[in-house]
């Protein structure tokens, strides 16, 4: 580093020396070579002068009356206003002991008496030089921590920027996550409400009439359709309807395929021998529509469940997504909440043509930056499904080894060529089309990563590309 230094010669140097004669000849000496020197007699008006202008040097005797040189030394050393100050010790005690005392209370240098006038001021030059070049190097250390400073807070703008750029791609299928569960919630409600208005008068007089064997028919298919937890899809109820259906034939029931359509409704699909005696009784018709709106009933109530509990899901996620900490210091958090946060947000695109394979291995807690790591998993697994056309395999990956976490992403997707690879984490650098990519987002991952002191690794041949993040637990 190159520093030009200003002149030293027109410092404002202090002179301290009960000697009248001393006193002369160092002022004298040091104006001649054109330094402002301030003389004075003795350390109570030496404390006092520094404190109203502190001077940029002071040459000062030991042997003074009253107050000797040591404790004006330190009593300057004590002052914020001038422990920086360099104190160049003059006397004419030549002791050992003496200069490792004057070292000891914060001297920067010791001249004996007699003294050679080339040697005072070839020392009073370099102290001079030396106090303005840690100025010099203070004034660099702070422009470079404000640089350091700015430097951090425009990368977690950036990092905050290009998660905010995601949720704009992500909030057409956000907001479709959410609007289902609310329609599914409003059409339960609408349910819940005719069956009351339709019902509720007559149940006194309907459980009045039914027979034991009505009673208990009732009974049982209430109890069957309120505790079936398997969901099945709409291709393996037809199959299930279908085969209720080939059973209610064989046991001689009419309109078996009604009866069928109906018990699948009610979640009701297995050992249908069991109900073959009630659906024979004079009454079934009757009992068995009114047990079929008591499970309309329940159905909407658990609709209505499932639903608050989507769409909260996905709030918590765009909620715990979206947040930004000013404060940027690390916290303990679990990486598979963060993670398992981003799949939530992206369930819309991921529902349709990706299946998501997890390997979870059983991790601690470790000390990180949450919000910057879920930028990380956002860009992962949001190139990854670029990579497959939204269609494939992804397969996510994490354990412990040793003293580090390392979660792993891989897609089957068409790969990355061998040329390319090296320049995927270089700032700008995109092979996407024009407008689809800011070319930040693996730099951003790798910029992120180096944060937390881990290492980001890409292996890739055509129908497997793996990200491999490590990161350190404590």
């Amino acid at each position: 580093m190159n520093l030009t230094l200003p002149n030293t010669n027109r410092a404002n140097i202090l002179v301290v020396d009960d000697t009248p004669q001393n006193l002369r000849l160092l002022t004298g000496i040091l104006s001649e070579k054109g330094y402002q020197v301030r003389p004075v007699p003795n350390g109570k008006l030496a404390l006092s002068a520094a404190q109203k202008m502190p001077p940029d040097l002071v040459l000062l005797d030991i042997m003074m009356p009253e107050m000797d040189g040591y404790e004006v030394c330190q009593r300057l050393k004590d002052s914020e206003l001038t422990k920086d100050i360099p104190v160049i010790f003059i006397s004419a005690i030549n002791d050992v002991m003496d200069k490792v005392k004057a070292f000891g209370v914060g001297g920067v240098d010791f001249i004996t008496k007699p003294f050679q006038v080339e040697e005072v001021l070839a020392r009073i030059e370099t102290h001079l030089k030396i106090c303005l070049l840690q100025q010099s190097l203070q004034e660099k250390n702070q422009d470079l921590a404000t640089a350091i400073y700015q430097l951090q807070a425009t990368q977690e703008h950036l990092i905050q920027s290009e998660k905010m750029a995601a949720l704009g791609q992500l909030i057409a299928g956000i907001a479709h996550e959410i609007n289902t569960p609310l329609g599914i919630i409003g059409s339960s409600i609408d349910n819940i409400s005719n069956f009351w208005d339709e019902n509720l008068a007559k149940m006194p007089q309907f459980f009045q009439q039914l027979t034991e064997e009505s009673q208990a028919g009732f009974l049982a298919l209430l109890h069957r359709s309120t505790n079936q937890e398997t969901l099945f899809t709409s291709r393996e109820k037809r199959k299930i309807k279908q085969q209720l259906s080939n059973e209610l034939m064989a046991g001689g029931i009419e309109n078996a395929e009604e009866i069928a359509d109906s018990l699948v409704d009610m979640e009701i699909y297995d050992n249908i021998e069991e109900l073959l005696p009630f659906l024979k009784l004079p009454d079934w018709e009757v009992v068995f529509n009114t047990a079929y709106q008591f499970a309309s009933f329940k159905k909407s109530i658990s609709l209505i469940q499932r639903a608050t509990a989507k769409s909260g899901k996905v709030v918590f996620a765009l909620k715990s997504y979206a947040h930004f900490d000013s404060k940027q210091e690390k916290v303990q958090a679990n990486l598979h909440d963060g993670i398992e946060t981003v799949l939530t947000l992206y369930q819309n695109q991921l529902k349709h043509g990706i299946e998501v394979v997890k390997n979870y291995g059983d991790l601690p807690k470790i000390m990180c930056y949450p919000d910057d790591l879920n930028q990380v998993w956002t860009n992962l697994i949001h190139n990854a499904l670029q990579a497959m056309d939204y269609k494939g395999i992804l397969m996510i990956e994490t354990q412990q080894q040793e003293a580090n976490i390392v979660i792993k992403f891989t897609d089957d997707g068409k790969g990355i060529p061998p040329q390319v690879l090296p320049k995927i984490f270089q700032p700008f650098f995109t092979t996407k089309s024009a407008g689809e990519g800011s070319g930040l987002g693996l730099d951003i991952v790798r910029k992120i990563v180096d944060k937390h002191e881990g290492t980001i690794a890409v292996d890739s041949v055509p129908g497997q590309t793996s990200f491999t993040v490590s990161l350190p637990i404590y």
